[in-house]
């Protein structure tokens, strides 16, 4: 069975995008196994840390590792990604020996998926540059289907993920796309 790393870029607990990933989940049912990286504790990217790799960081490699898969769900922060999101694509593109950038890194030729939900950009500069980013460190992006929701009132006031018919046909189309990807 294949492997799918959930990363929310919300580190809020009740962030609608981690709704988002668990309606993904629900779609992708028993056809991955599904897990959800907890990056809260990886420092940032400091150089004079760097070797040899925080505990944290070790632990983030080890999952991009074993993973087949990783779908991003995330938040827009003024047009564009998550500060936090960023700090952890720069670990992974970081080489695993010191000043070794001869070798792979953990994140080159990983499959990824991109999905959002925010504001009524339904967070599309966020996945665009998010796009350029992970192409930027290697990564396997897939580009289409992608979903993106501009979320309703209710995300806002009461932490309430509510999809449309659409937006929920949409991120299944995705769900699907993605799966037959990795099986490729």
């Amino acid at each position: 069975m294949k492997k799918v790393l959930f990363i929310v870029g919300s580190l809020r607990a009740e962030s609608c995008n981690r709704q988002l990933a668990k309606e993904a989940e629900k779609i992708i049912g028993q056809q991955a196994e599904i897990s959800y990286l907890d990056y809260s504790d990886v420092p940032l990217m400091d150089q004079s840390i760097e070797y040899p790799a925080p505990e944290a960081v070790t632990r983030l490699r080890q999952a991009i590792a074993e993973a087949d898969g990783i779908w991003i769900f995330t938040p827009e922060y003024n047009q564009s990604y998550p500060g936090h999101l960023k700090n952890i694509i720069d670990w992974l593109s970081r080489p695993l020996k010191p000043m070794d950038f001869g070798t792979p890194t953990v994140i080159a030729g990983k499959k990824f998926a991109v999905s959002g939900g925010g504001g009524k950009a339904a967070t599309a500069y966020c996945r665009e540059k998010l796009g350029e980013l992970l192409a930027f460190v290697g990564a396997d992006l897939m580009a289409e289907p992608q979903t993106g929701i501009a979320f309703g009132m209710e995300a806002w006031t009461e932490n309430k993920l509510v999809l449309t018919d659409g937006q929920r046909e949409s991120l299944r189309q995705q769900a699907e796309a993605f799966i037959d990807r990795l099986t490729d």
